[in-house]
């Protein structure tokens, strides 16, 4: 096994990981909308919103770096 199979499990894994953290998040509005409400409230993420948030953003720039370092391995 050599470092470009280990750098494409990596990037494999982090893409599985990454599409489970955008699932996870929720989705703007509610039910509100569904009865008319525009939901333009702006409201800050808290808690485990704001940890996946950040959690996503670490993993997007990982899947990048990852996807440049397979492609100049080829």
């Amino acid at each position: 096994m050599n470092l470009k199979d280990i750098f494409t499990f990596s990037l494999i894994g982090v893409s599985v990981l990454l599409v489970i953290v955008i699932l996870l998040q929720q989705k703007e509005g509610g039910l509100s909308t569904v009865f008319g409400g525009e939901g333009t409230v702006y409201r800050q993420k808290r808690g485990l919103a704001k940890g996946l948030h950040y959690f996503t953003v670490v993993l997007a720039v990982l899947f990048i770096a990852l996807s440049i370092m397979v492609l100049f391995m080829q």
